[in-house]
């Protein structure tokens, strides 16, 4: 039997009766409500009985910063895996999460730094962390392989690590296994690309990368952090787990990796969010003024770029330091501690003179490195909390200098008075670093999907559209914008479901011209108005 739908052409449909004269019958003879009849689905050369997906947190369906129950049903492979289905597909399982909060316990406790907490919901004005605590525990039995291996947090050589889902390697300083994996690991010294192969899969899809870029991305390009893998390593480790899929004569499907500063983690938060109508903010800018007057003559001979000054009309860039600047705080010393109205300058604060040296030194260490923030910053979505806050730290580090405790405070407000760290921005010259190496590691990824002789889903340019206007699917337009736009859910990071069915649809379309099987064609690709933007802070 033909798959048959019907598309009405004409928005009402007349009766016989109410023509008015046979001119009125013969239009309708002539315009009849058309039908539009689909191919029968076929999968072509493609081998859909047992489908794998293999990845990182894009693959599990990782959405609003946690996996969750929801999320994992919502996922990219288990839409895939729904349409793979009607064309021969099999079962398709899930390591499924005990509860719709999201999270993980370890041996029954949350994470004291709040990592693999509860999911993130809209309270009306933000994201917000749901309350309550998640009843998965990390340690738990193994659930075994599944057929969605995608592991969050996994980057490409994670794949080929046999102590990944090693539970005592959760105890070791840092950890070196991936709760995650744990759950689902076959053994003790398993690895993911393994317990994917044991599963004699005759099709997958593997996107992996991400994480190759990400964690440097979202540390504000901080090494210490994380660092860009290497491009031999990612090299070596995309090769090895494609030709491990091709020994094994598997067929699949592949995709890039988004460049970074594309995604709403990057793009949200303003550079300039310092709103002179803010009651806590605006009656400060004169001092502040003040203070940064004294330092923008040093800062005008170095580098007029440098200099600081807050608008009491327009809304003010935030103050960043700039790893990539020279450090200039032997400069601001010695210019500081050689000036005869520093010592009075200091006196508005309640200081004697005796303590210039002391003030230079702190204003030295503090603003060698320092500018005022443009729009070719990106800084990222926490950012959003601490600017404008208190930093008790450097206060109680001011304290211990000698300064009072009031003066230490003003100091210390973040992005105001003290530099935004590292941590919290993405220089150009940070960003400039992603992009060559997400280039590279792209090249990488499309050759060796061409010599698997894969399908390919270029992600990056689909990315991009979303940043770029949009992109439209049916009655729905999808952006990037955080929280409006649809795509990306409320970490920043991570699609929706809606954007999860958006990217189905693409790999779909992309097997379809790889392996010759119709998805679209036959009028099977997936209708992303059915899936949801936003999950409810209650969920059964």
């Amino acid at each position: 039997m033909k798959n048959i739908k019907y598309i009405l052409l004409t928005a009402v449909l007349v009766g016989f009766t109410a023509c008015n004269d046979e001119e009125d019958f013969e239009d309708q003879l002539d315009n009849p409500t058309e039908e539009v009849v689909y191919p029968d689905l076929t999968s072509g050369t493609a081998d859909f009985s047992n489908y794998v997906a293999i990845g990182n947190s894009l693959t599990a369906g990782f959405t609003d910063n946690a996996l969750f129950i929801a999320s994992q049903e919502n996922s990219m492979p288990n839409m895939l895996a729904q349409k793979f289905a009607l064309a021969g597909g099999g079962t398709f399982t899930q390591p499924l999460m005990d509860d719709n909060i999201g999270g993980l316990l370890f041996g029954g406790n949350q994470n004291e730094d709040g990592s693999f907490g509860p999911r993130l919901y809209f309270d009306g004005s933000g994201p917000a962390s749901l309350p309550g605590m998640s009843s998965t525990e990390a340690f738990a039995p193994s659930l075994g392989s599944q057929n969605n291996m995608g592991v969050p947090g996994a980057a490409s050589f994670h794949l080929l690590y046999d102590g990944y889902g090693n539970p005592a390697n959760l105890l070791t300083d840092p950890p070196t296994a991936n709760p995650y994996y744990v759950r689902m690991a076959s053994a003790p010294n398993a690895t993911i690309l393994g317990d994917a192969l044991a599963q004699q899969p005759t099709f997958v899809s593997l996107w992996i990368g991400n994480n190759d870029v990400l964690g440097y991305a979202t540390s504000g390009g901080d090494q210490t952090v994380a660092a860009i893998t290497p491009q031999a390593t990612f090299e070596g480790s995309i090769n090895a787990i494609v030709g491990a899929l091709q020994a094994a004569n598997v067929q699949g499907v592949m995709a890039n990796i988004p460049y970074v500063t594309t995604i709403p983690h990057f793009t949200t938060v303003p550079y300039n969010p310092l709103d002179p109508t803010n009651p806590d903010f605006g009656p400060q800018i004169p001092l502040l003024n003040s203070i940064f007057g004294a330092l923008n003559p040093i800062f005008n001979a170095v580098d007029p770029n440098r200099a600081i000054v807050f608008s009491e009309t327009e809304a003010s860039a935030v103050v960043i330091k700039d790893e990539s600047l020279d450090n200039i705080s032997g400069t601001i010393i010695a210019a500081l501690n050689a000036s005869p109205t520093f010592p009075g300058f200091i006196a508005q604060f309640g200081l004697p003179a005796e303590a210039a040296p002391l003030v230079a030194n702190l204003l030295g260490a503090t603003y060698g490195q320092t500018r005022q923030a443009n729009a070719n910053d990106l800084l990222v979505l926490p950012s959003s909390s601490i600017i404008g806050t208190v930093n008790m730290e450097s206060v109680a580090a001011l304290m211990d200098q000698g300064l009072p405790q009031a003066l230490a405070g003003q100091f210390s407000v973040e992005g105001v008075s003290l530099p935004l760290e590292d941590k919290w921005v993405l220089i150009p010259t940070e960003q400039d670093e992603l992009q060559i190496a997400t280039d590279s590691f792209n090249e990488t990824l499309e050759a060796a999907a061409t010599s698997a002789g894969f399908a390919f889903v270029d992600a990056n340019s689909l990315m991009q559209q979303l940043d770029n206007g949009g992109y439209s699917d049916g009655n729905f337009i999808l952006t990037s914008s955080l929280v409006t736009g649809g795509a990306f859910s409320l970490d920043g990071v991570h699609p929706t479901a809606r954007g999860y069915a958006l990217l189905a649809n693409e790999f779909m379309k992309e097997i379809d011209e790889t392996y010759g099987s119709n998805f679209e064609a036959s009028g099977n690709l997936l209708d992303i108005g059915n899936y949801p933007t936003n999950y409810p802070p209650q969920l059964p």
